[in-house]
């Protein structure tokens, strides 16, 4: 099993530790130190050994920054995590700030008036992030590099992890690394660049068609990676974690070297040399410009093709989807049979676990598993403990967002699912949020938009009733590879271009505090869109749905629902049942035909 909950803990608390980074600090003679949920790879997801923020506060969130001064410390978290992060630290001893409205160097330059400096470990920081801070900081207050004390507190720090490296095969990928390779080293000749620096896991992946078992959930290895302009790569990675059938994949262009080497690699270079400021580390400049190498400033070179899903990546995703549907189906059909109150949320999760490790072809979830029910569906990023583990009880609403990881793809669906009978509000906003996901499944859209101009679509049904939701609408999404993969979002933040290929999910949502959450979630792929007869011409893109399970009928108000609105759902639930049902038992698949009955 891939346990998505964990055992109530007993940790040292926040305060003797955050007593103990004080001394470290004065000792430095630091005024503050920046602590983030970073590794030196700015992946999204960490390794226990670099989980510092969760160590320090107790803040387990994807995403936050703690800033410690002598007298306060501050906890900054988004939307997501603003009821969350009051549950999970010692609110006596650290305070959280709400981000982006307030940010680092503001709040830097109001709780430090007297100045100083401020320390920060330049390999868990970016150029971009770090420019971010400086900008808005008064005269007096410098961010200076640092080692990292919070590592030279935590006595019993876990190990760096040492997961094997395998070959993902071509077949799935679509490309040779050795194609990879050469299309990307053409582009740096093109700019006149002689090496790119790669420091994200995911783009080390995509880039030797290699997956990992480093990071919890993301089949991803840690490493760094040196693109030559004529297309070898020296890789830096602990060597122990190939084997002769990696080394074979590999072949002879692509070198191996312990990580301690890849400092004296980088000194060796003839620039100018790439690097991406949003996602090399500080710490990389420092080196370069310490041996005098000239540096470029581009976006990582994989993250855009990486991104344009291969025609086999596609079909390999769409064939995880359905496996994926069925075992969630299975589920949907056991849970309906379940009389209320006798559940937990992690009695949920346990068996939605069981039924896709029962396909025989899981490798992993691919995030921990999020069972949410009545007021704590109302946090998008809740995650059951055994501390916080609730019965479900009649009236309730339960959230359940969960995915795998299989050879071939990642999946990501979330369901809201009613306990009894559900409440007419309940009902009413449910049907609001699904207007929305239907709103972008059905979206012909011209060609070079992006996911900014398409995410107030989902929102409008919401809008109209005074409600909205405090996340984006959807997240970019690896095959076999990272849950959350960039650049592309549908998100009023994004900038980047949707083309053919990307695969996004699409998930509006509603949540009311102390009450109820309510989440519908499908993965979608932009494609080229069918020309429309006596249309203009144009170019235009749509969307392909890979998810496969019913959305509760029990919640939607069909009323509401426009007929164009009421088609779509009905044709859903109709491919639900022809792709769907062929896989599944013959008691799942009799529920599954009563519940995808037209509207």
């Amino acid at each position: 099993m891939f346990q998505s909950f964990t055992e109530t803990a007993q940790p040292e608390q926040g305060p003797p530790r955050l007593a103990r980074l004080r001394h470290a600090m004065a000792g430095a003679g630091l005024a503050g130190f920046l602590v983030p949920r970073a590794d030196a790879h700015q992946g999204e997801y960490v390794a226990a050994c670099d989980n510092r923020l969760a160590w320090l506060t107790g803040f387990t969130g994807s995403a936050g920054l703690c800033v410690v001064l002598n007298d306060v410390a501050g906890v900054f978290v988004d939307g997501r995590y603003r009821v969350q992060v009051n549950g999970q630290v010692d609110t006596g001893h650290f305070t959280p700030v709400d981000w982006p409205a307030t940010r680092p160097g503001q709040w830097l330059a109001q709780h430090l008036p007297a100045g100083g400096p401020v320390g920060f470990d330049p390999w868990l920081w970016t150029p971009a992030q770090i420019d971010e801070i400086a900008t808005a900081l008064p005269d007096g207050v410098r961010l200076v590099p640092s080692d990292n004390l919070v590592d030279a507190i935590w006595q019993d720090r876990p190990p760096p992890p040492r997961g094997p490296i395998q070959p993902w095969p071509e077949t799935l990928a679509g490309m040779t690394h050795a194609e990879k390779r050469a299309q990307l080293a053409g582009s740096l000749r093109a700019s006149d660049t002689r090496a790119a620096v790669i420091t994200l896991t995911d783009s080390l992946a995509w880039l030797l068609n290699i997956r990992g078992t480093d990071i919890p959930r993301n089949p991803v290895p840690q490493g760094f990676a040196i693109l030559h302009d004529d297309g070898r790569v020296a890789l830096f990675t602990d060597p122990a974690k190939l084997d002769d059938a990696a080394r074979a994949h590999l072949g002879t262009e692509v070198t191996l070297a312990t990580p301690d080497a890849f400092g004296p690699a980088l000194d060796a270079l003839d620039g100018p040399v790439q690097l991406d400021r949003k996602s090399a580390p500080v710490w990389v400049v420092q080196r370069l410009e310490a041996a005098g190498v000239a540096h470029t400033w581009a976006e990582d070179p994989c993250i855009l093709p990486k991104a344009q899903k291969t025609a086999a990546e596609i079909a390999a995703t769409r064939a995880a989807h359905l496996r994926d549907g069925a075992a969630v189906c299975e589920f949907l059909a056991w849970f309906d049979a379940q009389p209320a109150g006798t559940l937990t949320e992690i009695g949920v999760v346990t068996k939605l676990e069981q039924c896709r490790a029962a396909t025989g072809k899981l490798l992993d979830i691919s995030f921990d598993t999020i069972a949410g029910s009545g007021p704590n569906g109302a946090l998008p990023h809740y995650r059951v403990t055994e501390g916080s583990d609730r019965t479900l009880h009649e009236g309730d609403l339960l959230v359940l967002d969960s995915g795998g990881q299989y050879l071939d793809g990642t999946t990501d669906i979330t369901r809201t699912l009613p306990v009894g009978t559900p409440g007419e509000a309940e009902r009413a906003a449910f049907t609001r949020v699904l207007q929305g996901m239907i709103a972008i499944s059905r979206l012909r859209f011209p060609s070079g938009l992006a996911g900014r101009d398409l995410d107030a679509l989902a929102r409008y049904p919401l809008w109209l009733a005074d409600q909205d939701y405090g996340h984006g609408t959807g997240h970019g999404v690896g095959v076999y590879s990272c849950v959350h993969e960039g650049p592309q979002r549908l998100s009023r933040l994004s900038e980047v271009p949707l083309t053919p290929g990307m695969i996004l999910s699409n998930e509006p949502g509603y949540y009311r505090e102390g009450a109820f959450g309510i989440r519908i979630e499908n993965l979608i792929v932009v494609r080229d869109a069918a020309p429309v007869t006596r249309g203009d011409g144009a170019t235009q893109l749509d969307f392909e749905t890979l998810t496969f399970a019913p959305i509760d009928r029990r919640l939607i108000v069909a009323d509401i629902l426009s007929a164009p609105e009421r088609a779509w759902l009905d044709t859903y639930h109709a491919a639900c049942r022809d792709k769907i049902g062929p896989l599944l038992s013959d008691q799942s698949r009799l529920w599954l035909e009563r519940q995808t009955t037209p509207l």
